[in-house]
C-alpha cells in the first residue's frame, strides 16, 4: 500500500465505492424486489419455528441484544474519542465523533422515510421500524472505526490490528445475529445497516483526509553494509506535552517507521528551556531536531540551531503555535508528526534582536512592544492551559484601553519616524492565532522584517482595525502602518512591554532587530 495522497478522482471514486452497497440495497427493498422478500421471509419464518421449538434459545439472544444495543457502540467511539483528544489527536476526534454522529442521524432518517415494519411474528416485543437495523449500523461503524480505519491511519503493528480487529468484527456478527434470531429484523435490514456503516465510514474518511500510514521497517545494519542509520533529537516541554510515555511512543515509532535509529530524548527545565538540549544534539551530531513545546521553547531551540545546517522539525504543543501556523504544520499530533517526517526542508529567515536590560537572541516569528505585550504578560497561564489561545481573547479585553507611547522607529538608513502608538510588531511571519494576517506580506524567506504600527486613538475604533486586519487590506494610515526593513530599531519615550514569539520579556525603552537570511532550516509539510 503506497502512501501517496489519493486524487480528487480517487476520492471520489472511494466515496461512490463505499455508497453503492446501500445505494443497491435500498433500492432493491423501495421496489420489494421478489427474489429478496422471499429470501426475507424464508429466514424469518426459519428462525420463528426454531425460536417457538427453542424458548432458552431467545432468551439467550435477548440477554445479549441488551448487551449489544446500539448506544454501547457509540459509548464505545465516544470514549475512543476523548482519549485521542487528550493525546492530541483532533481529526481523529472530530472523524470519531461526526462518524457517530452520522450512524444515528441517518439510521433514523432511513427508518422514518422507508417506513418498513418488522416480521410479523417476531418472538420478542420491540419498538420502532425495520430498515434498517440500529443494532448492526451502530456495531459496523463502531468496529470499522476502532478496527480498521484508526489502526490502518496510525500504523499499528499487524498483530495489534488482529487484537483490536478481531473482537470489533464479533461484536458486529453477534449484534447483527441476535436481531435475526429474535427474528426482529429481515436479514436485509441487517444488511443494511452494514451498508449504511461501510457508506458512512468511506465518506467520513475521505471527507476528513484519512489515509494508510504504511509499516516502513527500520534498516538492518550489517557488517558488510556501513549505511548508519538517521538518528534524531526530541527536545521536549514536559510540561506542554502532558503525557511524556504517549508521546514518546507516538514519536519513537513514528521514527522507527522511516528507518531512524533510537532517537535522544532531551526535556527543557525551568532554569533552561532548550539551550543546553540543542547543543547536546549538536554536539551528537543528529540528522533532525524535533522540539515540542510552546512558542518559547521552539523560539529557544531555532536560535540556537541556527547556522547548523541540521533541520528542525516543529510539533506543536503549546497554545499559540505560531511558527507552525505559519509554516502550514498541521496542530493534530498525529498528523503534525507526519507532516514534519513526510515533508521537506525549507530554508528560513531568523532575527537577531536586543534590548536595553536583554541578551541578544534571536526569534523566527514576532516580537512586539506596547499593547500585544501587554495582553501575552497578562494572559494567565492556568488559563492558557485550560482554554489555549482564547485566553488572549481574556487579556485583550482587559488590556482595551492600553495607553498609547511615544515611539522613535528607524529602518535601516532611512531618517527615524516618531510615532504615538498602542503597540509595535516586528515579524519574521505574518499570521497570528486564527489565521488573523497582522502581517499579511510576511514570508519566512524573503530576507526582510515586517513592520506593524497600530494606533487607534480611541476604543470605537478598534474593530474597523480588527476588520482590516482579518480582510487583509494593505491600506496605511495614521492608525495601521505597514513597514520593511533589514534592520528596526525602536526607542520608547517609556518604560513598556516587550515580547518575543508570544513570551513575555519584561518592560523596557528599546528593541533592535535584524534579519539573518535563510539561516535555519525547518522540516515543513510536501506541497
Amino acid at each position: 500500500m503506497n502512501n501517496h495522497r489519493p486524487t480528487h478522482l480517487g476520492r471520489l471514486f472511494s466515496v461512490v465505492t463505499g455508497l453503492l452497497p446501500f445505494t443497491l440495497l435500498t433500492l432493491l427493498v423501495m421496489l420489494d424486489w421478489p427474489p429478496l422478500r422471499q429470501w426475507d421471509e424464508s429466514v424469518a419464518a426459519s428462525v420463528y419455528e426454531y425460536g417457538v421449538a427453542h424458548p432458552d434459545w431467545v432468551d439467550y439472544w435477548q440477554v445479549l441484544g441488551a448487551v449489544v444495543l446500539p448506544w454501547a457502540s457509540r459509548a464505545v467511539l465516544i470514549i475512543v474519542a476523548a482519549y485521542l483528544w487528550r493525546h492530541r489527536a483532533r481529526n481523529l476526534t472530530f472523524w470519531l465523533l461526526i462518524s457517530a454522529g452520522a450512524e444515528f442521524g441517518l439510521l433514523h432518517a432511513v427508518k422514518h422515510i422507508f417506513g418498513r415494519e418488522r416480521p410479523a411474528q417476531h418472538l420478542v416485543e420491540a419498538d420502532g421500524l425495520s430498515y434498517v437495523s440500529g443494532h448492526a449500523a451502530a456495531a459496523f461503524v463502531m468496529a470499522g472505526a476502532l478496527g480498521v480505519v484508526l489502526p490502518s491511519v496510525r500504523g499499528w503493528r499487524r498483530r495489534f490490528r488482529l487484537l483490536v480487529l478481531l473482537p470489533a468484527v464479533a461484536v458486529v456478527l453477534l449484534a447483527s445475529a441476535d436481531r435475526i434470531m429474535l427474528n426482529v429484523h429481515y436479514l436485509s435490514d441487517v444488511l443494511g445497516g452494514w451498508a449504511l456503516g461501510l457508506a458512512i465510514l468511506t465518506t467520513t474518511s475521505v471527507a476528513f483526509g484519512l489515509r494508510p500510514r504504511p509499516r516502513r521497517r527500520r534498516r538492518k545494519v550489517t557488517n558488510d553494509d556501513t549505511t548508519v542509520p538517521p538518528r534524531a533529537a526530541v527536545i521536549v516541554n514536559p510540561i506542554k506535552v502532558g503525557d511524556r510515555q504517549a508521546f514518546e511512543r507516538l514519536v519513537g515509532k513514528a521514527l522507527e517507521m522511516r528507518g531512524f535509529d533510537v532517537p535522544l530524548w532531551f526535556e527543557t527545565t525551568e532554569d533552561d528551556a532548550g539551550h543546553a538540549m540543542a547543543q547536546q544534539a549538536i554536539e551528537e551530531a543528529v540528522d533532525l531536531v524535533l522540539v515540542a513545546g510552546g512558542d518559547g521553547t521552539v523560539r529557544v531551540v531555532c536560535a540556537h540551531m541556527g547556522r547548523t545546517g541540521i533541520p528542525v522539525g516543529v510539533i506543536p504543543a503549546g497554545t499559540g503555535n505560531l511558527l507552525a501556523r505559519n509554516l502550514g504544520i498541521p496542530l493534530d499530533l498525529d498528523e503534525a508528526i507526519e507532516a514534519v517526517l513526510d515533508g521537506r526542508n525549507r530554508r528560513i529567515d531568523l532575527v537577531k534582536v536586543s534590548g536595553d536590560g536583554q541578551d541578544t537572541t534571536r526569534f523566527a516569528v514576532m516580537a512586539g512592544l506596547g499593547l500585544d505585550a501587554a495582553i501575552i504578560s497578562d494572559a494567565p497561564p492556568q488559563l492558557k492551559k485550560q482554554i489555549g489561545w482564547t485566553a488572549y481573547v481574556i487579556s485583550a479585553a482587559k488590556n482595551i484601553n492600553h495607553p498609547s507611547v511615544r515611539v522613535k522607529i528607524t529602518l535601516d538608513d532611512r531618517p527615524p519616524i516618531d510615532r504615538r502608538v498602542r503597540t509595535v510588531v516586528v515579524g519574521n511571519v505574518g499570521t497570528l492565532q486564527a489565521n488573523i494576517p497582522l502581517l499579511p506580506d510576511a514570508e519566512p524567506d524573503d530576507g526582510l522584517i515586517d513592520v506593524v504600527l497600530i494606533a487607534p486613538r480611541r476604543v470605537t475604533q478598534w474593530p474597523r482595525l480588527i476588520l482590516r486586519v482579518v480582510a487583509r487590506q494593505k491600506k496605511s494610515d495614521l492608525y495601521l502602518e505597514r513597514f520593511t526593513a533589514k534592520h528596526v530599531e525602536i526607542d520608547a519615550a517609556v518604560d513598556v512591554q516587550r515580547q518575543l514569539d508570544g513570551d513575555p520579556i519584561g518592560p523596557g525603552r528599546n528593541l533592535t532587530a535584524e534579519v539573518e537570511p535563510g539561516v535555519l532550516v525547518v522540516r515543513v509539510p510536501k506541497e
